[in-house]
């Protein structure tokens, strides 16, 4: 028996053994999205429930389970902190239940070494390969930084996480403790494509050149964006989140990642959330490299690859540029996340550039997506000086180098129609028509 198949066997517990060593009052975390360790978190909820512990915060982003943690009759035993708020958790947010902490998402791993002390770090993880590590699977993005000031470092044990390569791994000698469980992850089913998803996907692919690395976020219309993809040559992939349309690229051929300035032959990411299918592929895959968002996310790395292509979504964009992706009015719905890290990225590396996109029209085609000035409170996530291009299913307004009323022009120029007389007066209203 090896030492690190010793230290496994004295270290081993169960979930109620891990949550019995977390006290009133602690400050917990984990990774991101797939990262939180269901056993552990359900016993964690069967002491407050059974009203052994108050005041215990959990912090983490994007939490893909509906946890006991976010119901009303938690309040004041486990408060959620949420560091990117996703379906699961936007009721506790508005209700006051759950805290929000704004970030930069390349910036997460520096808040945790220097400004959030955690008592308590746990993950759920890989299995521990011969040589006593584990991976942190599809969550990479801030699990080394936070156990480098946490008290006590939790493992939960899954077969089901796959052993993402990359910056990625814990080792059996840095835990206090660990259990096992073997729970199904969370899948994420591909967002049904649209008309209107198809149009804008191929507004944006046509200013894709061969050659480009890319970064794809979340939802119907990034998926669309890839989906035009696939006769493209020698894309690479440098991207927060890695999805399943990234899968199909790569199993095509259309991603080689050869032409890329840094990390050549590998498809870069921080965390993913997807398919089964997208799981098996990442797992033990030399071709992928998995890192903390403090690498992956920071603008100075992501200008590094010359062709640099930034593509996510908004809710609302006013007709100066500024751009919401998180809020409706001032009630957080999401966070800024890595959308602002990969424009500055795009946007400072050569030949790069940037594409936010949108439906002309919310509620039923009942508003405008552009309006003259944003919603009251609403948070803005990208800058009106950091706004490359905007796309709707009307077409491609380029900002950069625009003047006010030049931008204000394009953005009613791929406005719905029944809304661009309406946007027209308010632009002249504001003096933005001359």
């Amino acid at each position: 028996m090896t030492s690190a198949e010793i230290m496994f066997r004295q270290k081993r517990t169960t979930p109620a053994g891990i949550a019995a060593q977390i006290k009133s009052g602690d400050v917990c975390c984990c990774t991101s999205a797939l990262g939180e360790p269901e056993a552990i978190m359900n016993a964690l909820a069967d002491r407050a429930i059974a009203g052994e512990l108050t005041g215990v915060q959990h912090h983490m982003l994007l939490p893909c389970r509906k946890w006991r943690y976010l119901e009303p009759d938690m309040a004041g035993k486990i408060t959620f902190v949420s560091w990117f708020t996703s379906a699961n958790a936007r009721k506790a947010v508005k209700e006051g239940r759950a805290d929000f902490m704004p970030n930069f998402y390349y910036e997460v791993p520096r808040f945790w070494r220097e400004l959030v002390k955690p008592d308590v770090f746990y993950a759920m993880v890989s299995p521990m390969d011969k040589h006593g590590y584990f991976s942190f699977g599809v969550g990479a993005s801030e699990g080394r930084a936070q156990m480098c000031r946490a008290a006590k470092i939790f493992l939960e044990v899954n077969p089901r996480m796959p052993r993402v390569l990359g910056d990625n791994f814990v080792h059996i000698s840095e835990v206090d403790a660990l259990c096992e469980s073997s729970n199904a992850l969370p899948t994420l089913p591909d967002a049904p494509l649209g008309e209107k998803d198809l149009k804008i996907g191929a507004y944006v692919a046509e200013r894709i050149s061969d050659g480009a690395t890319i970064q794809l976020g979340i939802g119907s219309i990034p998926n669309a964006v890839g989906k035009n993809l696939v006769d493209k040559k020698d894309l690479g992939i440098h991207s927060e989140m890695f999805t399943d349309s990234m899968v199909d690229l790569i199993e095509c051929g259309a991603v080689t990642n050869r032409k890329k300035n840094i990390d050549i032959g590998k498809s870069v990411a921080s965390f993913a959330v997807g398919s089964q299918r997208m799981y098996d592929f990442l797992d033990d895959n030399p071709g992928i490299l998995f890192a903390p968002v403090s690498y992956v996310n920071d603008p100075r790395v992501i200008s590094q690859n010359n062709d640099m292509i930034s593509i996510n979504a908004c809710l609302q964009l006013d007709l100066v540029g500024q751009v919401c992706s998180e809020s409706v009015g001032p009630t957080n719905i999401s966070g800024t996340g890595g959308q602002l890290d990969f424009v500055r990225g795009a946007n400072w590396s050569k030949g790069g550039h940037t594409f936010i996109c949108t439906y002309s029209t919310a509620k039923d085609d009942t508003m405008s997506s552009i309006v003259p000035t944003l919603a009251p409170g609403a948070h803005v996530s990208t800058p009106k000086g950091d706004v490359d291009c905007i796309v709707t299913e009307y077409g491609i307004a380029s900002l950069k180098g625009k003047t006010a009323s030049q931008r204000a022009k394009a953005l009613i120029e791929i406005a719905h129609p029944k809304f661009r007389e309406e946007l027209t007066q308010a632009a002249k209203k504001m003096n933005l028509m001359i």
